[in-house]
C-alpha cells in the first residue's frame, strides 16, 4: 500500500495536460494509428490545454484582485474564503481511500464497457480525484471503508453513464463524435440540465426568446462576440471594485483577451482528439461489427471554443456575486472557484442547443445552491485541510464554490448517513435520469439520420 501510495504521488505530480496527451498517445498506439500521427494528436492536445490553462491562470490572476476590491471598497465581510478547489484534491489525495479508488474506478469502467452498460471509455485519470472525494469524505464522517468505497462507485458509474448521455449533445454542437466530457461536476449535471430545458420548450413565450452566439446567422450583433462580452463585463467589475481609469481599461482589455484566445487555444484539442477517436471507432467496428459506439472523456478545454459556452459562464460570474450578497444563509464570497463557471457550465450550454438565455436561466438555482452547499460544507473542507497538512489560519474557514458545492457529491454524502431528506429526492432523481435518458437517445438518433 505504501508502494502504491508513493507512486501515485509521483504520478498526480505531472500536470494534467501532460498526462492527458500520454493516455491519448497509448490509445492512438493501440489502434494502430501511424506514429507519427499520433504523436502529432497527442501534442495538438498537450499544447491546447496548455493554452487553456494559461488563459485561465491570466484570467483568475486579473479578476481575483478586482472581485477582492470590489468587496474591500464595498465594506463586506464574508466568514469563509472560496479558494478554488486545490484543498479537495490534497484531501482527497491524503485519504487512506486513495490507493484503492484508482483501480477501482479503472475496474468499474472495464466491467461496464464489457457488458455493454457503457459506451464511455474514461481516461481522465487526473479527474479520478473527484470521485474519491466523495469516498474521504464519507470515510471521515463514517469511519467505514466498505460504505466510502460504495461512495467512491457510485459516483463513478453515474458520471460514466452521464459520459454516455453527454456525448451526443457535444457531437450535435461541436460537430465532434466520439467525444464526452469527463469531470462530474460538469457532465453531472446533465440530468437536471436536460430536465429544465424540457420545462423550457413546454412555457409559453419562453420557448422563443433565443440568444446564441454560436449561430453563423446570428442578429445580435457585436454581441456575439465573447471579447464584447468579456470588455463590458471587465469594465462593469473596474467600476465596481473602484479602479481608476488605467486599472479600469486594463481589466477589460484582459478580460477581452482572454475571452479571444480561449477558443483558439480549444480549437487546437479538437483537431488532436479528432483523428483518435475517428480511428478508435473505425478499429472497434472492424473488431466487433456489433459493438456500440464508444466515447473517449476528456475535459471540458475541448468546449472552450464555443462562443456561447464562454459567455454563459462570464455572465453567471457578476449573477454570482450578486447572489452572494442576497441569498439568506450564505457564508461565502465566490473568489477562487469563480472563473470555474465558464467550465461547469458547458454542458448545460450544449444541452441548451447554445441558447445563452436557457443556460443563464438554468445555471442560476444552480449558482445559488453552490454558495449554499458550499458554505454548510465549509467546517468539514477547513478541518480535513488541515489534517492533511494545508496551511489553514486560525479561525479561518475555507471552501471551494463550485467543486465544494457540488449537488450529485451532497446529495450522495447525506444518502448514504441515512438523511431522510436525501432519501426522500430519489424519485426526482429517477425523474430527471429518465428525461436526460430519453433526450440524449433523441438526439443520438437524429445524429445517425444524417
Amino acid at each position: 500500500m505504501q508502494t502504491l501510495t508513493m507512486f501515485l504521488d509521483g504520478f498526480f505530480d505531472f500536470k494534467a495536460y501532460v498526462m492527458l496527451p500520454f493516455f491519448i498517445l497509448i490509445i492512438g498506439m493501440l489502434v494502430r494509428m501511424r506514429f507519427g500521427d499520433a504523436i502529432l494528436s497527442a501534442l495538438k492536445m498537450g499544447v491546447g490545454f496548455t493554452g487553456v490553462f494559461i488563459a485561465f491562470d491570466f484570467f483568475v490572476a486579473n479578476i481575483q484582485p478586482a472581485v477582492a476590491a470590489f468587496t474591500s471598497v464595498r465594506g463586506l465581510e464574508f466568514p469563509v474564503l472560496d479558494v478554488g478547489w486545490p484543498p479537495l484534491a490534497a484531501i482527497t489525495w491524503g485519504s487512506s481511500l486513495a490507493p484503492l479508488s484508482i483501480p477501482l474506478i479503472i475496474f468499474i469502467n472495464v466491467v461496464m464497457l464489457a457488458l455493454n452498460w457503457t459506451r464511455t471509455i474514461y481516461i481522465d485519470i487526473w479527474n479520478y480525484w473527484h470521485f474519491a472525494l466523495i469516498g474521504a469524505l464519507i470515510f471521515n464522517v463514517t469511519t467505514n471503508l466498505w460504505i466510502g468505497l460504495l461512495a467512491i462507485a457510485l459516483i463513478a458509474i453515474y458520471t460514466i453513464k452521464c459520459g454516455d448521455w453527454t456525448a451526443p449533445f457535444v457531437a450535435r454542437e461541436e460537430g465532434i463524435r466520439g467525444v464526452t466530457i469527463s469531470p462530474v461536476s460538469v457532465a453531472g449535471l446533465i440530468p437536471f440540465a436536460a430536465t429544465m430545458d424540457e420545462i423550457y420548450d413546454r412555457i409559453p413565450g419562453l420557448q422563443r426568446i433565443e440568444y446564441n452566439p454560436q449561430k453563423a446567422d446570428t442578429s445580435i450583433g457585436i454581441l456575439a462576440e465573447p471579447m464584447i462580452i468579456g470588455l463590458i463585463i471587465g469594465a462593469l467589475l473596474g467600476l465596481a471594485a473602484g479602479y481608476n481609469l488605467k486599472a479600469l481599461l486594463e481589466l477589460a482589455i484582459h478580460i477581452a483577451a482572454v475571452m479571444f484566445i480561449l477558443p483558439k487555444t480549444a480549437s487546437l484539442i479538437a483537431e488532436g482528439i479528432n483523428p483518435v477517436t475517428e480511428t478508435l471507432q473505425k478499429r472497434i467496428q472492424s473488431r466487433f461489427p456489433g459493438k456500440q459506439e464508444l466515447y473517449v472523456a476528456v475535459q471540458t478545454g475541448i468546449l472552450m471554443e464555443n462562443k456561447s459556452v464562454i459567455i454563459s459562464g462570464l455572465l453567471l460570474m457578476p449573477i454570482a456575486l450578486a447572489l452572494a450578497f442576497v441569498i439568506p444563509g450564505n457564508r461565502t464570497l465566490p473568489l477562487g472557484d469563480l472563473p470555474n463557471l465558464m467550465s461547469i457550465i458547458a454542458v448545460t450550454v450544449l444541452v441548451s442547443r447554445g441558447n445563452v438565455f436557457r443556460a443563464v436561466l438554468t445555471g442560476i438555482p444552480l449558482v445559488a445552491t453552490f454558495l449554499l452547499i458550499a458554505s454548510e460544507l465549509a467546517p468539514l473542507y477547513t478541518r480535513l485541510s488541515a489534517d492533511v497538512g494545508l496551511d489553514v489560519a486560525v479561525g479561518q474557514e475555507i471552501t471551494a464554490f463550485t467543486d465544494g458545492g457540488n449537488h450529485v457529491r451532497y446529495w450522495l454524502y447525506h444518502f448514504l448517513q441515512g438523511n431522510m431528506v436525501a432519501i426522500a429526492l430519489i424519485p426526482v432523481v429517477v425523474i430527471m435520469i429518465y428525461v436526460v435518458r430519453l433526450s440524449s437517445e433523441r438526439v443520438r438518433k437524429e445524429l445517425n439520420q444524417r
